[in-house]
């Protein structure tokens, strides 16, 4: 039996910290979300979309207190950024959660509660070394350095060494009801290969977690034990509850959970599959149908950084070309789930090329036509030919596979499908030759009937690219002497040939003028230039003997299978051929490839390397890459290679 579709659609961002300033990775979350809530709003639906701020833990304390404010002050300033960036984007939440509110810190507290009282949380002590930066403990087999630290694998920072009195969270017990719900919802997180790696991970076992600090006080206290504050990302997650409406409005809550989508960045994967599922199968909540999680957007292929000098800052973007381009770009560049890389070239050329050229002439020379042959007014339509026809039938077709790709999540996909319609509505203009019909007064009545349809056309693109640019698409039904708004019009109700005779129409301003790409130069930080400069001076090298070299065993290795190693974020465990045996490597590549990307694939390894031990498993051998900027980079070989094949 067909399930019965939902009348309500809840979406959720990640709550972003307080400790810095809104960035374009933090845009592209948010969009993402306001897109989807944009379109399901044509579907009829009623829609919840909650985003907001996490305010509590020790980076807080710390970041507030080098600037000289308290917690409140610093995350009071930077709320305001990120609120005013959301306006500036034309985002439509519902709701801005702050951690800091008393309905969260309640609510929050009520649940650690039951859950005590429950018995799954309980009281210990705990050891281990726990990084600030990323407000986590490291996995035991993480290795003590020489220096008697351990090191970050996800930020490479020093770890320190805590120990203190702790409530915990029974983590363990959930491993099988985990992997029981992963069984039966197989789409709970996507995309599949983020899946896979949290399978993965709790297949190899899950440890009770500490969840509460005393050495922390900026933070939710724990109910009748003062001294504890609560771990911030217990805290944190329940944001998505509190926010809408548990404890304070309980219409709300039960309109609208379990939420239909988290958005999530792939580096916070295993708090929203992982500990936030167990966190609310322990408090009997339904769970959520889908961790959505999307890439990273890389700088000319290097992850954004402060200390690199190149966090893209999107009101420099926006002063330049407006938010709808800057929308338009991280929308349809790549697919949600892979990493894209921003750089300036390409960002110039997708506004001059698709919203410039193929969108923008399109629109501004069609209504041109409208108001220099017919004075503005649209005219009764002539006489429907086989052209008309293809074009119209053409929407519909295009109409299903965007309704398909937007319910998918796959907003690129859609925008793909409305731009090949919008280049089809082009070539149908360019078929028909209008201004050379102009000049005839017997073919008045096929003019009109070329210009309606293209007009309709326009319209109906639009509609369809509302929930991704709505300004554009509301000025564009403005143009037309609309009398409603695209996203005032279900998409159910939406009709091709909506436009009536009569409409009055007005020439528009250029929807997106050219952009210059020395515009955008000044963008670049002379840190970044200074950085690429220093990269590319000559750096000395150390000679070695041919006798030296000769010692090295370099051979061909085809990789038969792979695996992420749990606990790390660059690490991947791969079974290779060597032709003659089999051996295991550990290579810090997962950062660059997935595991998919390397089964089958052949590459160099160091074969007489002497083994080593990384993260508890051997490693028999080394695979040689290059790296560029951060990342490893493989060379493959461009045909196939006997494994085990000598390379000299």
């Amino acid at each position: 039996m067909e399930k019965k579709p939902k009348p309500t659609f809840y979406v959720t961002t990640p709550i972003y910290y307080v400790n810095d300033i809104p960035h374009i990775g933090h845009a592209y979350t948010t969009i993402i979300a306001d897109a989807l809530a944009r379109y399901q709003k044509l579907k009829g639906k009623k829609v919840f979309f909650l985003t907001g701020t996490d305010e509590h833990g020790q980076k807080i304390e710390k970041a507030a207190s080098e600037k000289g404010l308290s917690p409140k002050e610093l995350a009071d300033q930077v709320v305001v950024r990120f609120k005013k960036l959301w306006q500036e984007l034309n985002v439509s939440y519902n709701y801005f959660i702050r951690t800091t509110e008393k309905i969260h810190q309640e609510g929050v507290q009520k649940i650690f509660n039951q859950l005590l009282d429950k018995g799954d949380i309980y009281k210990g002590v705990y050891q281990g070394w726990y990084c600030i930066s990323e407000e986590n403990f490291l996995s035991e087999d993480v290795p003590v350095e020489e220096d008697g630290y351990k090191i970050c694998p996800d930020c490479g920072r020093k770890a320190t060494l805590l120990e203190e009195e702790s409530y915990f969270f029974r983590l363990s017990s959930y491993q099988k009801p985990l992997l029981d719900f992963y069984s039966s919802h197989p789409k709970f997180v996507r995309p599949q290969s983020r899946m896979n790696e949290v399978v993965s991970f709790v297949r190899h076992g899950l440890k009770d977690l500490s969840i509460t600090r005393t050495s922390v006080r900026w933070g939710i206290p724990v109910p009748g034990d003062s001294r504890h504050t609560i771990y911030v990302w217990f805290d944190a997650l329940h944001n998505y509850i509190t926010g809408v409406g548990y404890g304070w409005n309980q219409e709300l809550f039960e309109t609208y959970w379990p939420a239909d989508v988290h958005l999530i960045g792939k580096d916070i994967l295993r708090f929203h599959a992982i500990f936030w599922p167990a966190f609310l199968m322990a408090a009997g909540f339904p769970l959520p149908e889908t961790v959505l999680s999307h890439g990273w957007w890389l700088k000319d292929e290097t992850k954004m950084s402060k200390s690199k000098g190149n966090v893209l800052d999107p009101y420099f973007i926006m002063e330049k070309v407006g938010g709808e381009a800057l929308r338009y770009f991280l929308l349809r560049e790549v697919p949600i789930g892979q990493d894209g890389s921003f750089s300036h070239e390409g960002f110039i050329h997708r506004i001059n090329s698709d919203l410039s050229n193929d969108l923008g002439n399109l629109v501004q020379r069609t209504l041109t036509m409208v108001v220099n042959y017919f004075s503005g007014e649209l005219q009764t339509p002539g006489e429907e030919k086989e052209l008309d026809r293809q074009l119209s039938s053409l929407f519909e077709v295009t109409r299903d596979r965007v309704i398909a790709f937007y319910d998918d999540y796959s907003i690129n996909r859609a925008l793909e499908e409305i731009w090949a319609f919008l280049n089809s509505t082009n070539k149908y203009l360019a078929d028909n030759e209008p201004w050379k019909l102009a000049q005839r007064i017997e073919e008045r009545s096929r003019l009109a009937r070329i210009l309606y349809q293209a007009l309709c056309a326009i319209r109906a693109s639009s509609y369809l690219l509302y929930p991704v640019m709505p300004e554009t698409a509301e000025k564009i039904w403005s143009a037309m002497g609309e009398d409603k708004k695209p996203g005032q019009v279900l998409i159910t109700q939406f009709n091709f040939y909506g436009l009536k005779p009569g409409q009055k129409v007005k020439k528009p301003r250029a929807l997106f003028p050219r952009v210059e790409l020395k515009e955008f130069i000044g963008g670049i930080k002379k840190s970044t230039i200074a950085e690429e400069s220093s990269r590319k001076q000559e750096v000395k090298m150390d000679l070695v003997s041919f006798e030296e070299f000769k010692k090295m065993d370099l051979r061909v290795a085809k990789v038969l299978t792979a695996e992420r190693v749990p606990g790390t974020n660059k690490l991947l465990k791969l079974q290779i051929d060597l032709g003659n045996e089999q051996r295991q490597i550990v290579a810090g590549v997962a950062e660059t490839y997935s595991p998919e990307d390397l089964v089958g694939k052949e590459f160099i390894v160091i074969a007489n390397l002497q083994p080593a031990v990384i993260r508890g498993i051997e490693s028999q051998g080394m695979l040689l890459a290059a790296e560029v900027e951060g990342q490893a980079i493989i060379p493959f070989f461009d045909r196939e290679v006997p494994p085990g094949t000598k390379v000299k």
